[in-house]
């Protein structure tokens, strides 16, 4: 058994598996990243603000033009409707509530011996079938799918002995996969 085991954990998939995380951990800090792509855009901007395209807008009938966002109008209304734009991000309550009760939950314990009292009660080879189920049935709570069960995904793929990216990747499937198309009630089918 552990002969086969150590071979699963050498396979090509799991070498894969391993570079994208070696790559992705070399990765800087989102908060940077996003700092970063924010002053690419705004240099794109400032570049593209000069160029001529040949598209119309259809109800205008004017050329569509780029406008910088380094001038000082543009840079003021940023700085100023900034905390509005973030309040008023609707994801945003969800996530800070979530990460909130996740954080609670991981401190008291109640993740671990769920996730010990999950693992011991589902086969091994229905792991992947159990997490993209509970994908799909997650947008029962809104879009907390996204939120907590492609992380969990993860912890549960990582507690089994299977890498943390397929986990990652199954959850996605399912939360996605199942998103507006749920097997149960959810509170988009009013929406509908």
């Amino acid at each position: 058994m552990s002969e086969q085991t150590a071979a699963v954990k050498t396979g090509w998939l799991n070498r894969a598996l391993n570079g994208i995380e070696v790559v992705g951990n070399k990765l800087p800090d989102p908060a940077v990243l996003f700092g970063i792509l924010m002053v690419v855009v705004w240099v794109a901007s400032w570049l593209l603000s000069g160029v001529s395209f040949n598209e119309v807008d259809p109800r205008t009938g004017e050329a569509i033009l780029v406008n910088t966002l380094l001038q000082a109008d543009s840079l003021a209304t940023f700085m100023s409707k900034m905390v509005n734009t973030f309040v008023t991000f609707p994801p945003l309550g969800v996530v800070l509530v979530a990460m909130l009760g996740l954080g609670v939950a991981e401190y008291t314990g109640f993740i671990n011996a769920g996730l010990r009292s999950i693992l011991s009660l589902t086969p091994k080879m229905l792991l992947t079938p159990v997490l993209v189920f509970v994908g799909v049935v997650s947008h029962m709570a809104v879009d907390a799918g996204y939120v907590l069960v492609i992380p969990l995904g993860a912890v549960i793929f990582y507690a089994a002995g299977r890498h943390p990216l397929a986990g990652i990747a199954a959850a996605f499937v399912g939360v996605s996969g199942g998103f507006s198309a749920t097997v149960l009630p959810s509170s988009l089918d009013p929406l509908l």
